[in-house]
């Protein structure tokens, strides 16, 4: 170990040089390092000093690898890789009694968190934690074991099986389909308030892009709600604030508990569908399988039908 230590030159300039060399800047390495452009410079300059020769050529406004930087760039980023996927392996056995799953917030709100008191009482011994957000988590890092998306199944991130297609139609509360004339065809929508959300996902289906499926034209001012989250946007409708666009995998619970009401008999399928994603070089554990095979079965159960 102590010829190794001679052999090697300090860890701290090793590490300011391999986020330099990656990201091209050593004004970049520094923020992402959390100290001074000055401080990465220095510790490049320490190394080059220990070394007898340049490893950046120092052009105006950016740098580039000389020849023995490259060399130097490829062995430090081989080893650092290799350093960073053996610590989360070792991280992963230290929690190997949780299961992370990351899952949009109107997934986890709807269809998740009412159906995974089974998985727990199927597999108590997998402790769960349940990672809610829109923004899409990168599951190659640490926190997370497998991801439940919705979009085309190709992410770079992990390997995709599908789960399930869902079906997209009118839905509202029992009270507001009560109290206005009867919505018996999709040219009946447009003189409501049609609630919608600003979902950045291009596969995402919008009222626009529904009613056109029936030639049908949105108006351009639109009375209806506009929210931010698709969660927020079945919230308003339950409450009576106007017509969603009700996603049936994700509604089919409030409906079959009269929360919500399915208007006409018009519907569209989604151009994407939903899929489990598991990290594509992250060693998976036995729960990830455990938890796989139920979302499997589960998807398989036929979805409660509601008369329009």
């Amino acid at each position: 170990m102590t010829n190794l230590r001679k052999k090697l030159p300090p860890l701290t300039a090793l590490t300011a040089f391999e986020a330099a060399a990656r990201l091209a800047s050593f004004t970049r390495a520094a923020a992402e390092l959390g100290v001074t452009q000055a401080a990465v410079s220095r510790q490049i300059q320490v190394l080059e000093e220990d070394f007898g020769f340049p490893l950046f050529r120092r052009l105006h406004r950016r740098i580039e690898l000389t020849e023995k930087g490259r060399l130097l760039a490829t062995a430090t980023g081989d080893a650092f890789g290799l350093i960073a996927d053996t610590v989360a392996e070792l991280r992963a056995e230290r929690r190997d009694d949780e299961l992370a799953i990351s899952a949009t917030i109107s997934f986890s709100h709807f269809w998740l968190l009412p159906r995974i008191a089974v998985f727990s009482r199927a597999f108590p011994d997998v402790k769960l934690r349940i990672i809610t957000q829109d923004a899409m988590a990168s599951i190659d890092a640490d926190e997370v074991d497998l991801a439940i998306r919705y979009g085309t199944g190709i992410w770079p991130d992990g390997h995709a099986e599908l789960l399930f297609e869902d079906d997209i139609f009118p839905i509202c509360s029992a009270e507001y389909a009560q109290s206005h004339d009867p919505i018996r065809t999709p040219q009946d929508l447009i003189a409501h308030p049609l609630i919608s959300s600003d979902i950045g996902d291009p596969t995402w289906t919008g009222w626009d892009e529904w009613l056109a499926a029936f030639s049908i034209k949105a108006p351009k001012k639109g009375r209806g709600l506009r929210c931010s989250f698709y969660s927020e946007a079945i919230y308003a409708a339950m409450n009576g604030q106007g017509i969603a666009l009700g996603w049936h995998r994700l509604v089919a619970d409030l409906l079959q508990q009269n929360r919500l009401v399915r208007l006409t008999d018009a519907s569209i399928r989604t151009r994407a569908a939903y899929f489990v994603v598991v990290p594509a070089r992250k060693r998976s554990k036995d729960s990830v399988r455990q938890f796989i095979e139920w979302l499997r079965s589960v998807s398989l159960q036929p979805l409660v039908q509601s008369d329009p």
